[in-house]
């Protein structure tokens, strides 16, 4: 089978024929349709990621497909059934392993593309807001970096969960996509004065950063009392540093989230928050926003528009068919 190989650290990657995964207990075989990507891709490649899968490597964490085989203990899903998966890489393959756990159904209405873009970006927002932040409904929720592959679901959930939301994206295109998802509010990040932009709101209640650097620290003198503070990622490469003193002074919470670590140590909370979003899914209450569908050959421009921010939502390489 055909696909995308990382021999080195930092280097390129390369389209390869390589052997036909086979699973193994706990595991099936997935015919890849579609996979999508993620900023953690750039950093795995770059080994700055919280995982450091072995080299070589396949990268891809997103898969849709049909389940082609299955482990020697495994009862389902039946072969040929629709389905998503979240794995720790391999999805870009025409063929990827996932272990069963991880695995689930897709509706009948879902395309390949919607569901290779969903697990990562809604399940992270999801279980941000509703297990970790206890986002109420009227409260005033901020969205940093919310034209990107997370930010915009935050958007999305947010408002179905009843907040207020201020959505915080860099010109005119980004912003008005967040308008689309739900946003209330829209703030340039360009904005000189984004602590006064955000205070001038009304404060916030919690804010949801995928960004990091000098717009937290505006965030976080915008919080209101108690406030909730998300950290979910760095994509500006600077982490926050928090004086605990402004914790305390206004009671307020600073929690970070990494969505696939609970995979390790409370896996049902993922499966019910999947299942929730799935059901919002069918219903017609989400709808991923894909900007671009590439080929398969064309991974490496597809990365080059996540490094250089000319992507919003998601990117998703059609694989096969």
């Amino acid at each position: 089978m055909r696909g995308w190989r990382l021999d080195r650290l930092g280097g390129a990657f390369a389209l390869q024929e390589i052997d036909q995964p086979e699973p193994g207990p706990g595991a099936l075989r997935i015919r890849v349709m579609a996979a999508a990507l993620n900023f953690a891709d750039l950093l795995m490649r770059d080994g700055k990621y919280q995982e450091k899968p072995p080299l070589p490597y396949t990268p891809g964490m997103e898969v849709a497909g049909v389940v082609e085989a299955l482990g020697p203990d495994v009862s389902g899903p039946p072969i040929g059934t629709r389905v998503l998966a979240f794995v720790d890489h391999g999805a870009l393959a025409e063929q990827a392993i996932a272990p069963v756990t991880r695995v689930v159904a897709i509706p009948d209405a879902m395309s390949f593309t919607d569901a290779a873009a969903f697990p990562v970006a809604y399940g992270t927002s999801h279980l941000a807001l509703d297990h970790k932040a206890r986002l109420q409904p009227g409260e005033t929720l901020l969205v940093l970096g919310a034209s990107g592959g997370v930010g915009l679901t935050a958007v999305e959930i947010g408002k179905r969960m009843g907040a207020h939301v201020i959505a915080c994206a860099r010109g005119a295109e980004k912003l008005a996509i967040a308008k689309a998802a739900g946003a209330d509010v829209v703030i340039d990040s360009d904005t000189p004065d984004l602590k006064a932009a955000f205070k001038a709101l009304g404060g916030v209640n919690v804010v949801y950063d995928a960004v990091g650097g000098p717009a937290f620290d505006a965030a976080l003198s915008a919080c209101r009392p108690e406030g909730r503070l998300l950290a979910i990622g760095f994509a500006s490469g600077q982490v926050p540093q928090v004086a605990a003193n402004l914790l305390l002074v206004k009671n307020l919470s600073v929690m970070g989230l990494y969505w696939s670590g609970y995979l390790k140590f409370a896996p049902h909370l993922l499966t019910g928050s999947l299942a929730t979003l799935l059901g919002w899914y069918a219903a017609g209450g989400l709808r991923p926003h894909i900007s671009h569908i590439l080929p398969f050959e064309a991974l490496p421009e597809a990365l080059d528009l996540l490094r250089e921010r000319k992507s919003t939502g998601k990117i998703v390489i059609k694989v096969q068919g």
